[in-house]
């Protein structure tokens, strides 16, 4: 902690939990707060950047993208290699309108929801399946099991990999990559760093580390276009106005984005549920919707952490004066609990409504498969209620937290199924 200003900064601290009460102070006192960006888990120093955590100013930089850029510095807090950047800047992730438009335009024909509804049956029975083998398992041992490996990583997975027409035998390959560019933060998940030829860490999201992906993307392209089939993949290897590079991308965006999305909110939404039985209980039998469920989930709950912005320009952000080419980055989960827009922030509850949360973005970057992502959610909720009746699901242990300040992960979620 530098001075009264407190850090938000280190990825260990989101290894114990959200640092709510460090948010809160930011949020009254230090709306946009300067952050040190020192060495960290092998990780180099950075020059700092803007910590903004008002709801209001969140939205406002997510929205303007004229202002705050996504294709300057890209979106993660630390910098990439300067040599990496250009590469790094062919994501749709990393770029601001009107290029982002196209990209977007593209990838939007063939994320349809037309596509992904129908998939609702099968995400239902994934569900169905998944958590009857966990419960069955558990209940001939301890009655207790972790429904991270158990459950959600594999739902999560095998969901996504069915809609892009990832054949089985590959599927495998996408929880690697999704580990190892998402997880790159945590030893636990990432292991000793690669180091490159300078003897600093290799970024995960530099063209050498993702060459394994791209062979594979291209592969996976080339047989589709032999055999297609009713899939994203099939769709954007067909596409005559993506270009090899742009479908690289939208692969590396789908994977990783598209996992773990749901990867880091199922598992999120279901410990709150374990904590809170009363509001378990209400959603069982129907008192609350589980559209609601899901959005008041996301919110206590958002798969990404933050966001990074570079400004174009001088500018003011709640009487905080900002330099052209600062970072300027967004805290979802603080924003999300902005006791000047939610009642009661701390309090879950399933039928709140309006529920403006970010978990999703907005502005021109607002998630594209959010739609997805709700029906994965809002279905593994249902078959939940089903599977374990209020008082069959509780913690048996504190859930174990990914380190990073990036995705709000749990790497486990050990529960009680056996009831009181």
């Amino acid at each position: 902690m530098t001075g009264s200003v407190p850090d938000v900064f280190d990825p260990r601290l989101y290894g114990q939990g959200i640092p709510h009460d460090r948010y809160r102070l930011l949020r009254d006192h230090y709306p946009v707060a300067w952050q040190e960006e020192p060495e960290v888990l092998g990780w180099p120093a950075g020059p700092g950047f803007w910590a903004v955590t008002r709801h209001a100013d969140v939205v406002r930089v997510l929205k303007d993208s004229a202002t705050y850029s996504s294709y300057l510095g890209a979106t993660q807090i630390r910098d990439p290699d300067p040599a990496d950047l250009p590469f790094i800047r062919r994501m749709m992730l990393n770029q601001d309108p009107p290029h982002h438009r196209r990209l977007r335009t593209l990838v939007s024909r063939a994320f349809t929801p037309r596509r992904i509804d129908r998939f609702a049956d099968v995400v239902r029975e994934r569900a169905r399946t998944l958590l009857a083998d966990a419960v069955a398992g558990a209940r001939a041992c301890d009655g207790t099991c972790d429904l991270v490996a158990r459950v959600t990583d594999d739902y999560a997975l095998l969901n996504l990999a069915d809609l892009l027409g990832v054949p089985d035998t590959d599927r495998a390959l996408l929880l690697h990559w999704t580990q190892r560019v998402i997880g790159y933060q945590d030893p636990d998940e990432a292991g000793t760093p690669t180091v490159g030829p300078d003897g600093k860490p290799l970024n995960p999201r530099s063209p050498s580390a993702l060459r394994d992906m791209f062979d594979y993307a291209h592969a996976l392209a080339a047989h589709k276009r032999r055999q297609p089939a009713e899939d994203v993949m099939t769709a954007l290897a067909t596409d005559p106005e993506l270009t090899a590079p742009e479908l690289e991308m939208f692969f590396f965006l789908l994977v990783v984005a598209g996992n773990d999305t749901v990867r880091s909110a199922a598992p999120g939404g279901l410990s709150l549920l374990a904590q809170h039985p009363d509001e378990y209980g209400m959603l069982c039998r129907g008192e609350a919707g589980f559209t609601g469920t899901v959005d008041e989930l996301l919110r206590r709950h958002p798969p990404v952490l933050t966001f990074r912005r570079t400004a174009v320009q001088d500018m003011e952000l709640a009487s905080t004066r900002i330099r052209t080419g600062d970072k300027v980055v967004v805290f979802h989960a603080s924003a999300n609990h902005d006791e000047r827009v939610f009642l009661d922030p701390f309090t879950l509850d399933l039928t709140r409504t309006p529920n403006p949360h970010v978990s999703f973005g907005d502005g021109p970057h607002v998630c594209l498969g959010a739609h997805f992502a709700r029906l994965q959610l809002s279905t593994l909720y249902e078959e939940v209620c089903r599977a374990l009746p209020p008082g069959h699901l509780q913690l048996a242990a504190q859930p174990g937290r990914l380190v990073s300040n990036f995705i709000n992960g749990l790497k486990s979620l050990p529960v009680r199924v056996d009831g009181n």
